[in-house]
């Protein structure tokens, strides 16, 4: 394609060399770039594409997109522009023949909840006729096909690409998770919403945000934004506090939640081990809800996603059936067999708030005592870290605290911040004879593998484990080496020990 049509909805502030030349493909990693190609320079918070332009050009490159002017031989195009992260957006959009303009598209965004949901509408949109792709943390997947997903959001150039191919393969939906740096990089540019959920917001992500107001701004873009949120229509949670408050912004908002005054609300709940039964009151009338998910966080779940199916004129009928064919997702509440007679169960939870709520509906479950083992990231938001712990001491006779990524920081420091939410009367773990089902104990295990083996040799009859903060991950990242580690796999390994 010529880069004069590229460049066709891109504002471009100056141009230096030939317009009309033909781009083989598009690429903002300077070492997948070959000859014909044309290489984007974003800037970002580590590394910053302009300084790669030289190794693009090396390797072939025959255009650059960048945010100022740099030198480049007098054969290479230079196109600047005020946001490179916009411009190829857009430009991917045109490369890949617009995509999304074939897929009807629902985006979910909030701080937890938003693969849980994606799976959820899945179901209701297979169960509505449709074949939707979903794209999200745990992976990028149209019905059997499962892509790996590096990021909630890709990078608008990998998306649309993703999409181009999705479409051959014959998806004619998009359910995709929303995240607040998509929102801030315009990953997400060239999307047409039909439907946008939020879910909840709790504080994360405050090393990149700074602050929650902040933090909401971001998550607020998909629905008050005209350039992203377009003509959809909104689901929102109107029991969370930044749901209410996104509701007085917007116009037409359906509102979701537990009271009589939201558009859609719980009538009636209950919930055991075997899962959720639940009535819902809508405009098209009564909703009953059976499903195999457990936790009132999960009824909040269930009830957006009533939400979507109302807004899109689903069926009663298509709505309850879609929610009860939706199964557990990938570490969320993941169960692991065992002949112990516990329950042990893996989730994602990696906030305070998610940890709570995870446990909340697990002491529902009246286990005997609670054994949480968890860790946090590093290089990630540090003021999570206490409250994590703290949670997990209120709700747990035993907490192993344990590392999770350390990625670059001295996993002992992220231990040492952890270490300071354990409340004073939450004493040390020094033998298993001495722990008995009413203390609050603590141990510190930096090693996960011995951490959830460790776990794992204490389950007696009744107990209950929950492994928290990597949930579907396979992986786990020491330093910038990146190793395989599943908790699912480990707890299996010391259950056969």
């Amino acid at each position: 394609m010529e880069l004069v049509q590229l460049l066709d909805n891109v504002t471009v502030s100056e141009v230096s060399g030939d317009l009309n030349i033909q781009v083989s493909a598009l690429h903002y990693d300077s070492r997948q770039v070959e000859s014909g190609d044309l290489f984007f320079a974003l800037p970002g918070a580590v590394v910053d594409g302009h300084d790669y332009i030289n190794a693009a050009i090396n390797n072939g490159a025959m255009a650059v997109v960048a945010q100022h002017r740099v030198e480049v031989p007098p054969a290479v195009t230079l196109v600047i522009v005020d946001d490179a992260r916009l411009a190829m957006a857009r430009m991917a959009a045109a490369f890949y023949a617009y995509p999304a303009r074939d897929l009807l598209t629902i985006g979910i965004t909030g701080t937890n909840g938003k693969t849980t949901m994606t799976y959820l509408v899945e179901s209701l949109m297979r169960q509505a006729g449709y074949n939707p792709v979903v794209i999200g943390t745990v992976s990028n997947h149209l019905g059997e096909e499962v892509f790996a997903a590096s990021h909630t959001t890709p990078e608008s150039l990998d998306l649309q690409r993703m999409l181009a191919e999705f479409r051959q393969m014959g998806a004619d939906a998009l359910i995709i998770e929303v995240s607040s740096h998509a929102l801030m990089q315009s990953r997400i540019c060239g999307l047409n919403f039909a439907v946008t959920v939020f879910t909840n917001l709790t504080p994360e992500h405050l090393d990149y945000h700074k602050n929650m107001e902040s933090y909401f701004a971001a998550k607020a873009r998909l629905f008050t934004d005209p350039a992203v949120a377009g003509s959809a229509k909104a689901v929102i949670n109107s029991d969370d506090p930044y749901g209410a408050k996104l509701l007085t912004m917007i116009d037409g908002g359906l509102s979701v939640g537990s009271q009589p005054c939201a558009d859609v609300y719980l009538r009636d709940f209950s919930q055991s081990v075997d899962g959720i039964e639940a009535t819902l009151i809508t405009s098209m009338g009564e909703v009953e809800i059976s499903s195999p998910l457990v936790g009132r966080f999960n009824m909040e779940n269930l009830s957006c996603a009533v939400g979507v199916g109302v807004v899109l004129g689903l069926s009663l009928t298509t709505i309850e059936q879609g929610l009860a064919l939706a199964h557990n997702v990938p570490g969320r509440l993941e169960r692991v067999e065992n002949d112990r007679d516990a329950l042990i169960v893996v989730d994602y939870a990696h906030t305070g708030d998610a940890l709570e709520k995870v446990l909340q509906t697990l002491v529902a479950l009246r286990p005997r005592r609670i054994i949480t083992v968890f860790g946090c990231g590093g290089d990630r938001d540090r003021s999570k870290r206490s409250v994590m712990a703290a949670v997990a001491a209120r709700y747990s006779q035993l907490v192993i605290i344990t590392a999770d990524n350390p990625r670059t920081e001295d996993p002992e420091k992220i231990i040492a911040d952890i270490c300071n939410g354990i409340p004073s009367q939450c004493d040390k773990f020094h033998s298993e004879e001495q722990f008995k089902a009413t203390d609050k104990r603590y141990i510190v295990l930096d090693d996960r593998a011995q951490a959830i083996e460790f776990a794992v040799n204490l389950l007696q009859s009744g107990d209950l484990l929950l492994v928290a903060g990597k949930g579907h991950e396979d992986y786990q990242i020491i330093g910038t080496t990146r190793i395989h580690f599943d908790d699912r796999e480990q707890i299996c390994l010391a259950l056969k020990k």
